[in-house]
């Protein structure tokens, strides 16, 4: 399958407007169907690896203390390129698309460079890539895999958040909280961006500041207003709610995609790193 690299961002926009709210999932589904993925770079970003080797202390490594693999899931996957990086850090690692064309890209990439995704860890070494189709906000896709006890160790968020109506963001937030291991053992990492898009230009993607990772995240489930500019609203006094996550850790990645840098090379992008409250 070849990446197109001349569409009309206003092509994808018109075709979006078409399914609202819920519909997503048919909107992206018929994405892929016509081979129509503008975002796809063909290779995981960067950043994701630097955080796994450079903040193993925070996330932890992929094997627990029991001697199990820990569980990695990574919503909106594409063509599964940041599913087999995690596995081969020794995570047993879960894709979710909406498509059944995108669960076959994703083991297509898988047989086809599996050498690109080289063992990061001899110790550990490899973990297992399953690829699964379904709606991210509904428990159908969770009854075809063997779901964690407790909730998956590594949830991995970055061309997901973007991709979603903002009128998603309460509960794409809310979805979070009932998939994440409970803490330290659960980490959700956010490579937030586009961080520097005009957050009143269309998308997606949406424009994705901190501020609104923070606020959803803190305040899960709830709506978050924005101003006429399209800019959070933030109550510096509010404090977060009970469900909510806490971020612990947040930073600029030394690399990271072309798209989270401006037209003079400054990365935009920063990664956060979110967890339950005990």
């Amino acid at each position: 399958m070849t990446t197109p690299t001349n569409i009309n961002p206003k092509d994808i926009r018109a075709h979006w407007a078409k399914y609202p709210g819920d519909k997503y999932v048919d909107g992206w589904a018929s994405l892929w169907d016509s081979d129509t993925l503008p975002w796809d770079r063909g290779f995981p970003n960067p950043a994701l690896e630097d955080t796994l080797i450079q903040r193993a202390g925070t996330i932890g490594g992929p094997i627990a203390q029991d001697g199990e693999r820990r569980k990695a899931l990574v919503p909106g996957c594409g063509r599964g390129v940041d599913v087999l990086l995690l596995a081969s850090f020794g995570y047993d690692a879960y894709g979710l698309e909406v498509s059944a064309t995108a669960v076959e890209a994703c083991k297509k990439e898988e047989k086809e460079n599996h050498s690109r995704y080289r063992v990061g860890d001899e110790k550990a070494g490899k973990g297992k890539a399953t690829f699964v189709q379904g709606d991210f906000f509904d428990d159908a896709w969770l009854k075809e895999i063997e779901v964690p006890r407790n909730g998956f160790d590594i949830i991995y968020d970055y061309t997901f958040f973007c991709a979603l109506d903002p009128e998603l963001r309460p509960k794409w937030a809310l979805r979070y909280t009932e998939l994440l291991a409970p803490s330290p053992a659960g980490n959700l990492i956010c490579l937030e961006s586009p961080r520097h898009k005009n957050p009143l230009a269309p998308g997606p993607p949406f424009a994705s500041p901190s501020e609104a990772y923070m606020e959803h995240l803190s305040h899960p489930g709830e709506k978050i207003s924005y101003n006429d500019k399209g800019l959070v609203i933030a109550d510096p006094l509010r404090e977060p709610s009970k469900e909510g996550l806490e971020r612990v850790e947040y930073w600029q990645p030394e690399r990271t995609h072309a798209v989270g840098k401006d037209e003079n090379g400054v990365i935009h992008d920063r990664v956060s790193i979110w967890r339950r409250h005990n």
